[in-house]
Parts: C-alpha cells; sequence; structure tokens
C-alpha cells in the first residue's frame, strides 16, 4: 500500500540522507506538500568541540558523506547516474525540504511520519534514510525491522 499521497506532509529524524533513497520514492515524493528532515546527530554544522580526551569518537564526515551514498548504495553509484540524481535531487530540496539538525548533545528517537489530510502513518526505527532501511538495498544487520503504525482523521458519528 503507498502511503505517501498528494499534498502529504513528510517529518523525517534521522543519522542521515541519501539522494538515492530520494530517488526510490521519486514519484511519492515530488507530489508531498512538503518534507521536514532533521538529522538526528549535529551535521553539516561546524563543530565546537572543547579540547579534551574523548572515549570514542563518530566522525561527522561520515554522516555529511552518506548525502551521495552509502556503502551498501555502491552499485547506484557504479551506474554513473550520481550527477543526474543529485541535480533532480537538489531541485526537490530547494522546492520541498526543508533541513535542520539537532546540535544538543541529547538522542532523538528515529522516525519517518507521513501526515495526510485523512490519516497518519509512523515508521519506526527510521535510522538512516537510505537504501538500506527503505528495505532496497541489504545491510550490515541480519534483520531491518520497521514498525509502521496507522492513525486515522476520521472520526465516525
Amino acid at each position: 500500500m503507498k502511503t505517501i499521497k498528494r499534498g502529504d506532509r513528510i517529518s523525517i529524524a534521522a543519522a542521515c540522507f541519501s539522494i538515492y533513497a530520494y530517488q526510490e520514492l521519486k514519484k511519492q515524493l515530488e507530489s508531498c506538500e512538503e518534507l521536514r528532515f532533521i538529522f538526528t546527530s549535529p551535521t553539516f554544522v561546524a563543530e565546537k568541540t572543547p579540547k579534551e580526551r574523548r572515549e570514542f569518537y563518530i566522525p561527522r564526515l561520515q554522516r555529511e558523506k552518506s548525502l551521495y551514498g552509502t556503502e551498501f548504495e555502491v552499485r547506484l553509484r557504479n551506474e554513473l547516474k550520481q550527477k543526474a540524481v543529485a541535480k533532480e535531487c537538489a531541485d526537490w530540496i530547494r522546492r520541498k525540504v526543508c533541513f535542520k539538525t539537532n546540535t544538543t548533545r541529547e538522542g532523538m528517537n528515529h522516525v519517518l511520519l507521513v501526515d495526510g489530510d485523512e490519516d497518519t502513518y509512523t515508521y519506526m526505527p527510521m535510522n538512516i534514510f537510505t537504501m538500506v532501511d527503505l528495505g532496497c538495498e541489504r545491510g550490515n544487520n541480519l534483520t531491518n525491522m520497521i514498525t509502521r503504525m496507522f492513525t486515522s482523521r476520521l472520526c465516525s458519528s
């Protein structure tokens, strides 16, 4: 069942955004009213880290590099479509997308919300907006379970 309909509003909270996930959902995303995306960790911001010893560090560069494909989306990059997909995605972003980033150290839930006039679908967890989390490519995990919850706005009298 397709859940993105003309005029729907989409909200995504995820660690990264891939142009190939956009390409996979292109027809549906073009019909949406708007898409709001929040990076769940600071992304595309200047780091202001105090000079202290860290026990572990996940480089922000990897999150930002996923914009043009993760290691699992190599097949698509090898088809030499990256420039065309990037141009289409950039045009769509200018028209319909608002990006923000969580600049706090507090964790956020990863979620994709499709909000329509009659009903709302919530998909959890949507860790990363890539072909892997959409279920189109295989990743490192044995399973990739995402739960879909439905809420109807129509009331029967």
